[in-house]
């Protein structure tokens, strides 16, 4: 088997002061690693998330060998979100398209990982018909369609809906001022063990109807606070600024294992039972936690175009959803609205017992790698 190779892509530069690198911002590259079957060039895939470094993808060697050229692409946001726009990633993404019909393939799918489903969604919902002029906060948005070639399927697995509405489920409605992370209102408390789990009817329906207004609050007040900067008039205002939002990482379900019920284990996927989730609502590096007015609306905001079961129902090209089982993030209901999106297009393998990132289960992932490269090559 080949070892892996580089890619390396230059790309369209996005807004001014996107990048702390003068080099970056000047003239902007994105990075691959990519394997290729020997022989014919039949099918290629691309697996790629908004900001994590998808390099070492666990899929790019299996799929090779089973004669799928794989190449793991990091975004211009790679290891930081502070300032991402869906619409530059999407971008992006089309680049390392272009780049793997150059070196021969004809055939090019997307393999949408954890919360690259969404994009890849996203993205061939574009190919297919961009509608994007502006950016959500109304600055042109300089995509093309020859930006966005479309590809010829979409392979979904451990299937995140979307930034926006991960930010919806799982920020922490306890939470009673936005400027200290330690304010708390205990009887919204879903760590407070007086409140569960289990967690009854009541508290749930507490605690759901306050996350959405935790989260609406945060919406209308970035809106009006960018609207603030652009109404100022002097030369050299600001159009842009940071905020922080604390405790991103509330969702009963980590906890109430009969709550959208798998095979899951109590926590989180980034922390072990209940005292590792909480950890992770708490810590300085969890999602969201630092990001930009403009970031929020693109991302994690429900004016976001980013939604992946509503962007794959605009798409017309054959799906295929591998659901992990035993996902700590993704549940029933996920794999439900990924299902109705695609319709007939769709088709669903149980991966059971598979965890988020199938950490420690190499036989699940050359079960993944099976499907997949089988779909791929009968497409």
């Amino acid at each position: 088997m080949p070892d892996l190779q580089l890619a390396v892509i230059d790309v369209r530069p996005g807004a001014a002061m996107e990048s702390q690198s003068g080099l970056q911002l000047l003239r902007p590259r994105i990075y691959g690693a990519w394997m290729q079957p020997g022989g014919p060039r039949r099918a290629a895939a691309i697996v790629m998330h908004p900001t994590s470094n998808f390099m070492g993808h666990y899929l790019i060697e299996p799929l090779a060998q089973r004669g799928v050229a794989c190449m793991g692409l990091n975004s211009r946001y790679a290891g930081n979100d502070t300032l991402l726009l869906m619409e530059r990633v999407i971008q992006d993404l089309g680049a390392g398209v272009q780049y793997l019909r150059s070196q021969g393939y004809d055939k090019v799918v997307l393999i949408g990982n954890s919360g690259g489903a969404s994009l890849s969604s996203f993205y061939q919902a574009q190919a297919e018909g961009l509608t994007i002029e502006r950016m959500v906060d109304g600055d042109p948005a300089q995509l093309s369609p020859a930006d966005l070639p479309p590809v010829q399927g979409l392979a979904l697995c451990a299937a995140h809906e979307g930034r926006s509405t991960l930010m919806r489920n799982w920020i922490d409605p306890s939470l009673t001022d936005e400027h200290d992370g330690l304010s708390c209102d205990p009887a919204l408390d879903m760590y407070d063990a007086c409140n569960g789990p289990p967690f009854s009817h009541a508290f749930l329906e507490r605690f759901r109807n306050a996350q959405q207004q935790r989260y609406e609050r945060i919406d209308q007040w970035v809106a009006q606070r960018l609207q603030h900067l652009r109404s100022l008039a002097a030369p050299g205002s600001p159009r842009d600024e940071v905020f922080v939002v604390y405790r991103t990482h509330a969702d009963p379900r980590f906890l109430d294992l009969s709550l959208d019920r798998n095979d899951r284990e109590v926590g989180s996927v980034w922390g072990k039972g209940a005292a590792g989730a909480r950890a992770v609502n708490h810590a300085a590096s969890q999602m969201g936690r630092i990001t930009s007015l403009t970031a929020w609306l693109s991302q994690w905001s429900p004016r976001s175009r980013a939604d992946g079961p509503s962007n794959l129902a605009q798409t017309s090209v054959p799906a295929l959803l591998c659901t992990y089982t035993g996902d700590q993030s993704t549940f029933p209901s996920t794999q439900a609205a990924w299902l109705a999106a695609g319709g007939d297009r769709i088709r669903n393998i149980d991966i059971v017992g598979g965890n988020h990132y199938l950490a420690g289960q190499p036989e699940l992932v050359e079960q993944v790698a099976d499907a997949m490269a089988g779909w791929i090559l009968e497409l």
